[in-house]
């Protein structure tokens, strides 16, 4: 068996063609475009990159794109006075702040100081709130891109059985929720789950979101089960260069999967564009209440 690859970048840009064109029918309308801000404090090399693309498809899109570069000295007060700002002005309907941050800036401080409604990344305690409570808020983008793939495999998936390897409030946790609510019995594993190879081999649907190289090997896997891999992963090569993987090992497990991610080009530009989307629903939720 060789499993079907899903394809993240061409999902991924159909869903942002398809955001595209009801940006310009809401902007005929005489409409302003939505606005995200996106506000990187540092020089961190993987950031940079991050924000750059960001912004590259948010232009595209036709959304209006602003960015705020702080320096990596950069006093709390003075991000949280930047995100007030942000949450104030009209013209702004998402703000995401880059993680990291620096170790003089608190995390859970400033994610908390952004206005729930445009909180695009979804990890305001609101929106964690209203997704596990089953109400309309903000999805984190990695989990929501990681469930249009699994849509994407083409399968009822109600009643399944899903395990999601990662606890994490930014991807497992979520992702979880996500699942429970398209009706799938799920387990959670992690650092301390017993005989992990052996709970994974139980799931219909596989999601590995833990940042350890090539950890699921073609033994945790169930055949014909879909195998979502969040991981991003950069491994030293041989010429002393260096590749990008991801937390399954691919080429062992696309010969016992039915359905697969490949990294790169799987859930990361899946995130971007349901980033995109975020910021959309947050616009219309603005302007049209």
């Amino acid at each position: 068996m060789t499993a079907r690859i899903l394809d993240g970048s061409s999902v991924a840009a159909r869903l942002r063609a398809e955001i595209a064109e009801q940006v310009a029918a809401l902007t005929t309308l005489q409409r302003r475009a939505p606005g995200l801000a996106v506000v990187l404090v540092g020089d961190n090399p993987a950031s940079q990159v991050y924000v750059r693309n960001k912004g590259v498809a948010t232009r595209k899109a036709g959304m209006v794109s602003v960015e705020h570069r702080l320096p990596d000295d950069v006093q709390e007060t003075e991000l949280l006075a930047l995100i007030a700002r942000l949450n104030a002005d009209d013209a702004v309907d998402g703000v995401l702040v880059q993680l990291p941050l620096p170790p003089q800036v608190r995390s859970e401080k400033v994610l908390a100081a952004i206005d729930p409604d445009k909180d695009v990344d979804g990890f305001h305690a609101l929106n964690v709130g209203r997704l596990w409570g089953g109400e309309a808020g903000l999805v984190p983008c990695t989990p929501r891109g990681c469930m249009k793939l699994i849509v994407e495999a083409g399968r009822d998936i109600g009643g399944m059985d899903a395990v999601v390897i990662g606890r994490s409030g930014i991807v497992g946790k979520p992702m979880t929720q996500l699942l429970l609510a398209a009706n799938c019995t799920v387990t959670i594993a992690h650092s301390r789950t017993r005989d992990l190879p052996e709970v994974c081999r139980r799931a219909d649907i596989l999601v590995a979101a833990v940042g350890v190289p090539n950890l699921v090997t073609a033994g945790f896997i169930r055949p014909g089960a879909t195998v979502i891999d969040v991981g991003i992963n950069r491994v030293a090569k041989a010429d002393g260069g260096s590749r990008l993987v991801g937390d399954v090992a691919f080429e062992e497990a696309v010969e016992v999967a039915g359905a697969i991610t490949p990294v790169p080009g799987g859930v990361g530009p899946m995130t971007i564009a349901c980033l995109l989307e975020n910021t959309l629903t947050a616009y219309r939720r603005r302007v049209e209440s």
